[in-house]
């Protein structure tokens, strides 16, 4: 058996969205991990991006500070989280493994992978209508689910429409629980949807 990284050779993301650069070894006995840098090349510049080493994790390129990072807790995971894409993320990013072996050796091996950020056309959020009316027994566990569609980032908004009056908010997930529903929770509810 040889230490070996394994990635995809491209990977597409969304902009404004975020992107998983995978990157992954299968540990072995009698090797240590000992750096990790991952690097970019962009058209117009390169450099490291992340570098993890005995001094813990460093992001080195200030237009990914607060916007990268790479699991901790998972052996051999070494795979790269971009945040936030933005068009000038797009380029070929290396993924640099060194580890230690029992006879103190340091072995490397890289991968590279092309990162291509799409645009979508900016779309106005649709919500999908669900089936009118629900009867619920009182005291039972309940949901309403509000899908949408549309440009992200999307928000959500349920309502408890008061009668001639503005909607009470009730929550902003997509989805409105009740743990346990009561009589006094029967009403018309909406949810609205809202993006940039």
């Amino acid at each position: 058996a040889v230490l070996d990284l394994v990635g995809p050779s491209t990977v597409e993301g969304m902009w404004k969205g975020s992107a998983i650069l995978p990157c992954s070894y299968v540990p072995m006995e009698g090797f240590t991990q000992q750096a990790l840098a991952w690097s970019a090349v962009h058209d117009q510049s390169s450099g490291t991006v992340f570098r993890r080493d005995a001094s813990g994790d460093h992001i080195l390129l200030a237009d990914y500070r607060g916007r990268v990072e790479v699991p901790r807790d998972t052996p051999g995971n070494v795979s790269l989280h971009i945040l936030e894409l933005e068009i000038s993320d797009r380029g070929t990013y290396t993924c640099q493994v060194t580890w230690k072996a029992r006879n103190n050796s340091l072995i490397a091996k890289d991968i590279s992978t092309r990162v291509e950020v799409v645009k979508v056309p900016v779309t106005k959020p649709t919500i999908r209508a669900g089936a009118q009316g629900l009867a619920v027994l009182a005291g039972s566990r309940a949901s309403l689910t509000c899908e949408a569609r549309g440009s992200p980032p999307i928000s959500y908004s349920w309502f408890l429409a008061a009668p001639g009056g503005p909607g009470r908010l009730l929550g902003s997930e997509a989805e409105l629980v009740w743990g346990s529903v009561s009589p006094s929770d029967a009403g018309t509810y909406y949810c609205e949807v809202r993006n940039r």
